[in-house]
């Protein structure tokens, strides 16, 4: 297709295989847009498209990613809000049926259903890095680091000191947005991502694989 479709905050580029997301980088834009920069979403790990009419005027166009597809939305397991959804074009109302155009184009050339059986989007590339309410989080690509902080890292934390964990040896991750009570950000052994009837895990505070968020400690767009 190769043309351009321009809403508020993001552009979508329509390719053969893919749509190319840009997120602009101004002052009202979400800053998890700005943090993603921009991302190709291949046509394989849609399910769906759909055009509904938004607020003041609006139109808004969303892809569905299929479950599993991408491994941003899976970490994120629909705690965004609609405002930070990457997945969402809002327009002007008066551009619906341009919209509606490149709807009906989109699902026209979608082919898969149901979950992926691997991540088809990319994730945002190492290194990353963020300051949690306990700690300093950071990931080289390779092992995700804990360096607990003296003013707000519970004593059991302390005791069990500065924590790495290799990737190889990691099961899952647990993202509970800092926006609701008790975020935080917990790594989950390869044995308990896979284990049922396990014993419940500790309070984030007290667990040294995990990070508790805080006002203005662990914001969405970097967590």
């Amino acid at each position: 297709m190769g043309d351009v479709l321009t809403g508020f905050h993001a552009a979508w580029e329509f390719e053969s295989d893919s749509v190319l997301i840009r997120y602009e980088r101004g002052i009202r834009t979400p800053k998890l847009f700005q943090a993603l920069g921009e991302r190709r979403i291949p046509l394989a790990a849609l399910a769906g498209v759909t055009l509904t009419p938004g607020r003041r005027g609006t139109v808004v166009l969303r892809a569905e990613p299929r479950p599993g597809a991408d491994p941003l939305m899976e970490a994120a397991d629909g705690q965004l809000k609609e405002g930070g959804d990457p997945y969402r074009l809002v327009l002007p109302a008066e551009r619906a049926t341009l919209a509606e155009y490149y709807a009906d184009e989109l699902r026209g050339r979608l082919t898969e259903t149901g979950p992926a059986d691997r991540h088809l989007v990319a994730a945002p590339e190492p290194p990353l890095r963020f300051k949690a309410y306990d700690g300093k989080a950071s990931f080289d690509g390779t092992t995700v680091r804990f360096r607990w902080s003296w003013t707000g890292a519970s004593s059991e934390k302390w005791k069990a000191g500065d924590q790495s964990f290799p990737v190889g040896g990691l099961g899952g991750v647990e993202w509970r947005s800092p926006e609701v009570f008790e975020g935080h950000l917990r790594l989950l052994p390869r044995e308990a991502g896979t284990a049922s009837g396990a014993a419940a895990p500790p309070q984030p505070d007290q667990d040294p694989a995990a990070v508790v968020f805080g006002l203005g400690y662990g914001p969405v767009h970097e967590s």
